[in-house]
């Protein structure tokens, strides 16, 4: 990120070395890269240029042949089976069904909202924590009859520590206001509970390690109404595939072993989208008068 040092040039000696990274959190560097910038491209021009050209050995007619015709290589990775290249990003890494093992018994033994909050501050499962600068766990009413599940924190809630804080926070706070509510009336949470670095989208590794301690949060919470707000909460949550513009609009339920009941659930798109698309804020206002009846409608 590219940013003024005017402000630490005239104040470099006055400031503690706590200071000035808390200087640079605030201008918005989350990466630590080095002084000058480096052309990488000049980097492996310059390594092949040095390197021994290879010795040129006539090739079999046949070799020569399948190098004037080749044909794809067939994946034949041992133990895996053939998948296209998105589907490969998500193998799991070593230790992760470990960790979601773990993941499944420490918040299957919790009791409350607090000793879940506690436990996932102990929990070391998912890597997102080793590079986020705070937990972002949930915000609002305990005993909430609608819970919004999003999809995970950016810049502006890890240095909050709360979920959709900043513009997109902003927003979805109008959204609630629309039809009369605000957070201290709902609870707002995320797929993943950390960061993900330079605000990717979680991957479903990730994903996968938080979602029993983000279950155990509805099951505890046990809300008439759950609302996955974008993508990644609406396909890991309500298990439905299809982007969020062919999901918003429609009812499902969510419920998991421990529940008593099935609770109504329906998707909306992310604030996110929403800043980047104002075209979508129509539909969106649908979606909230919907959700708005079906509150009324429980009495």
């Amino acid at each position: 990120m590219v940013f003024s040092q005017t402000y630490l040039q005239k104040n470099a000696d006055n400031l503690s070395p706590d200071e000035i990274m808390r200087w640079h959190i605030a201008a918005g560097v989350d990466e630590t890269i080095g002084e000058e910038s480096q052309n990488r491209f000049d980097a492996i021009q310059s390594a092949q240029a040095l390197a021994p050209a290879p010795a040129q050995t006539p090739a079999p007619a046949a070799v020569q042949t399948i190098t004037q015709n080749p044909k794809p290589i067939p994946d034949l990775t041992p133990g895996l089976p053939q998948m296209p290249p998105a589907a490969k990003a998500n193998i799991k890494t070593p230790g992760h069904d470990q960790a979601l093992k773990s993941a499944v018994k420490i918040a299957g033994d919790v009791k409350t909202i607090d000793e879940l909050r506690a436990a996932l501050e102990q929990f070391d499962g998912c890597a997102l924590k080793k590079t986020a600068t705070n937990m972002v766990f949930g915000d609002g009413n305990q005993s909430a009859k609608v819970v919004l599940i999003g999809d995970a924190p950016g810049a502006d809630e890890d240095r909050q520590g709360i979920p959709f804080a900043g513009p997109s926070g902003t927003l979805l706070d109008k959204m609630l206001a629309s039809i009369n509510l605000s957070r201290s009336d709902v609870y707002i949470s995320n797929t993943v509970f950390w960061r993900p670095p330079g605000n990717r989208t979680p991957n479903a590794g990730e994903i996968a390690v938080c979602q029993p301690f983000v279950e155990r949060m509805v099951e505890l919470i046990d809300p008439e109404i759950l609302i996955t707000v974008g993508g990644p909460a609406t396909h890991s949550l309500l298990a439905q595939q299809g982007s969020v513009s062919k999901l918003r609009g429609k009812w499902f339920t969510f419920e998991t072993p421990r529940m008593s009941r099935p609770i109504m659930a329906t998707a909306i798109y992310h604030p996110d989208y929403l800043l980047s698309s104002p075209a979508m804020k129509r539909p969106t206002w649908h979606d909230l008068i919907e959700i708005r009846k079906k509150i009324d409608g429980l009495g």
